[in-house]
């Protein structure tokens, strides 16, 4: 949970998609917010000693589908990756923030509506 909470607090703004194996996972406030969008289940996850945060997430190969929605909402998206193969890794799993996306700034034909300019 160190690794999530370093990024989310570069990127306060944004809801955090942290990759975890075949995963997208999104914790905290996040989660809350991005189950509403999504209409996906909140569960919880172990943070340390006797507590829990709350969790939400999707399979990695959803991402365009889950992003457009999210994006759609208003909202900004951080995308953290795991940057080293998790079978080479000694230790926990090196991750970094590849891309933030926020409603004005996404370009990509997956996400612009082709009815609207």
């Amino acid at each position: 949970m160190k690794q999530f909470w370093e990024a989310k607090k570069a990127h306060p703004d944004s809801i955090m998609l942290f990759r975890m194996g075949d995963f997208y996972e999104t914790f905290d406030e996040d989660a809350v917010l991005t189950s509403e969008i999504l209409g996906i289940a909140l569960t919880k996850r172990a943070n340390g000693a006797a507590s829990t945060v709350p969790l939400a997430g999707f399979p990695y190969h959803s991402l365009d589908q889950h992003l457009h929605k999210l994006l759609k909402a208003g909202h900004r998206v951080a995308i953290c990756e795991q940057v080293e193969d998790p079978k080479l890794a000694k230790g926990i799993v090196k991750r970094e923030v590849v891309e933030v996306l926020s409603p004005g700034t996404a370009l990509s034909d997956k996400f612009l509506d082709q009815k609207e300019n």
